[in-house]
C-alpha cells in the first residue's frame, strides 16, 4: 500500500485521512522488518548516582562525544543536544536520562544483536573514561523520584506538569523506568488486527519472562516487575488492556476512535512545543483546540500524538511490543526473537489465536497485575503463566526455524530464544535471581548489582 496522499505538513480536516495514513503501513511479507529499541540507566561509577545533563561529565558531553567519535549527527533543542541519528538509527534521551537506541530497520535478528552489540561497545567506550557506566533493568534500583535529574526536553517539562493530574506513578514512568521493544510490520488491516490482539493478549507473558525490576530505593518492592507495576497508576485514559481491540469489528478507524479521544500533551510549531495538554485532537481537526485556535492539523501533528499513547501494544504505521523490562544484552537480542518468531510465521500466528481465544479481557486485566508482583507463578485459565511461556517458546522455536535467516556460520535465529528457554526450566524469573543474590550473596546490598548488571 502506499503512503497517504496527504502531505505531513497539510492540514487535515477529515478523520477518515487519519485511517488511511495508519493504513499507509501496510508492507507485502517479504518486506517486514525488524526494529528493536532499549534503554539503560546511566550512572557514576564512583558512587552509583544518576547523571545530570549538564557538566564535562553529563549526558550532554557523552552523546558530543559519541557524535565526534563515531560520526553520528546531533540533533539540538536550543543549544542542547538531545539526540544522534546515524544509518536509520537514532540515540535518544528519556526524561530522566535513560539512554535510548531506536535501532534500524533489519531484515533478521542476526543483523539486531549485532546493531545491539555495536552500540553497547560505542557507548561503552566513550562513557568509561569519563567515569560513566550503564544499568540494565527496568526500574532503578537505588534512586528516589527527587534523585533523578530530568533532561532538558520541552516536551518532558509539558508532560511533568500534566502526569500528577492523572495517576500517581507517572513521573516514577518518566524517570524511574526502562524497557525493551521491538517495532513489526502487517501485510493487511486484518493481520494487524490479529498481531495487535495476539500481542496484547501475551503481553503479559512476556513481562514475566523479561521481569527484571524487584526493588525500589533499595529494598525488595514486592514485585518482579516494578515496572509494569507503574503503569497501572500513570494516566488511564492512555494505557492498559484496551478492550476493544479483541472486538470483532477492530482495525485502523477503531484505534483513530480512541486515539482522538486520548486527550493531548503539546503541539510543535517552529521548534517551539506548545502545551495543549488535557485538549483534544478532534477539536483540533475542527479548528478549535484551545492552544492554537483556528489552526487544523497535520500529520506531523498526528504522528506527534500517536507516541503519547501508552498501551502494551501500540499502533503506528508498525506495531510496538512495548511490554518488557529492560535488561542484559542477550535478552535485548531475545526480546525480538520471541515476537519476531510468534507473530511473523503464519503458522505460530494462528497457534497463539487459538491459545488465546478463551481468554477474557478481564481475567487478561488481572493477568497484568499478577504478573507485575507473581512472575511466572501468575495464572490464567488454569495454567501457569510459566506453563504458557513454554508453549509460546516452543511456537516461537518453530516460526523462527521456518524463517531460514542464517547467519555466516550457518546458524538459524532460534539460539536467542535460549535465555527465554533457561528462564521457563528454571521456574526463576531475572528478578527471582536478584532477589536470592541480594537475600544470599549481596547481603541485603544493591552495591554488586551495579557491577554485575551494567553494560561494562
Amino acid at each position: 500500500m502506499t503512503d497517504s496522499p496527504t502531505t505531513a505538513h497539510e492540514p487535515i480536516g477529515d478523520p477518515r485521512t487519519l485511517v488511511e495514513h495508519l493504513a499507509s503501513g501496510c508492507r507485502p511479507v517479504e518486506d517486514w522488518k525488524i526494529g528493536t529499541e532499549h534503554e539503560k540507566f546511566a550512572f557514576r561509577l564512583d558512587d552509583r548516582s544518576p547523571v545530570p545533563y549538564e557538566g564535562e561529565h553529563g549526558i550532554g558531553a557523552l552523546l558530543r562525544g559519541l557524535a565526534e567519535r563515531y560520526a553520528w549527527t546531533p540533533e539540538y533543542e536550543g543549544d542542547n543536544v538531545i539526540a544522534l541519528k546515524r544509518d536509520g538509527c537514532s540515540i535518544t534521551l528519556e526524561p530522566g536520562g535513560q539512554f535510548e537506541l531506536s535501532g534500524d530497520l533489519l531484515d533478521h535478528l542476526h543483523q539486531t544483536c549485532n546493531e545491539v552489540n555495536s552500540h553497547l561497545a560505542e557507548v561503552r567506550a566513550v562513557a568509561e573514561p569519563m567515569g560513566l557506566g550503564f544499568l540494565g533493568l527496568g526500574f532503578h534500583p537505588t534512586a528516589k523520584r527527587e534523585d533523578i535529574p530530568w533532561m532538558p526536553k520541552a516536551r518532558y517539562r509539558i508532560m511533568r506538569a500534566h502526569m500528577p493530574r492523572v495517576g500517581s506513578l507517572g513521573l516514577d514512568m518518566m524517570t524511574r523506568t526502562c524497557t525493551v521493544q521491538v517495532n513489526l510490520d502487517f501485510s493487511s488491516e486484518a493481520d494487524m488486527a490479529a498481531k495487535f490482539r495476539a500481542g496484547l493478549a501475551l503481553q503479559p507473558i512476556a513481562t514475566a519472562l523479561f521481569a527484571n525490576s524487584p526493588f525500589l530505593e533499595g529494598k525488595p518492592s514486592g514485585y518482579v516487575s516494578y515496572r509494569s507495576h507503574i503503569w497501572t497508576d500513570t494516566d488511564p485514559q492512555r494505557t492498559g488492556q484496551l478492550p476493544f481491540v479483541f472486538e470483532q469489528d477492530f482495525g485502523f478507524e477503531r484505534y483513530v476512535d480512541w486515539m482522538l479521544d486520548v486527550p493531548m500533551y503539546f503541539v510543535r510549531r517552529g521548534g517551539r512545543y506548545i502545551d495543549a495538554s488535557g485538549q483534544s485532537f478532534r477539536d483540533f481537526i475542527d479548528g478549535k483546540l484551545p492552544a492554537l485556535p483556528g489552526e487544523r492539523p497535520t500529520l506531523a501533528d498526528w504522528d506527534d500524538h500517536l507516541t503519547t499513547a501508552f498501551p502494551e501494544v501500540r499502533l503506528k504505521k508498525f506495531l510496538e511490543m512495548r511490554g518488557a523490562d529492560g535488561g542484559p544484552w542477550k535478552r535485548l537480542c531475545a526480546l525480538p526473537a520471541f515476537w519476531v518468531g510468534l507473530l511473523y510465521d503464519a503458522g505460530s500466528l494462528d497457534a497463539c489465536q487459538q491459545l488465546i481465544a478463551d481468554w477474557s479481557t478481564e481475567a487478561l486485566a488481572t493477568l497484568r497485575e499478577d504478573v507485575s508482583r507473581d512472575g511466572l507463578r501468575a495464572e490464567i485459565g488454569g495454567r501457569t503463566v510459566r506453563e504458557i511461556a513454554g508453549d509460546l517458546l516452543e511456537l516461537a522455536q518453530q516460526g523462527l526455524g521456518r524463517r531460514k535467516r542464517l547467519n555466516a556460520a550457518g546458524d538459524d535465529e532460534t539460539g536467542f530464544l535460549e535465555p527465554l528457554h533457561a528462564t521457563v526450566e528454571s521456574g526463576r524469573t531475572p528478578a527471582d535471581k536478584l532477589l536470592e543474590l541480594y537475600d544470599g550473596e549481596w547481603s541485603g546490598s544493591l552495591e554488586p548489582l551495579f557491577r554485575t548488571r551494567a553494560y561494562y
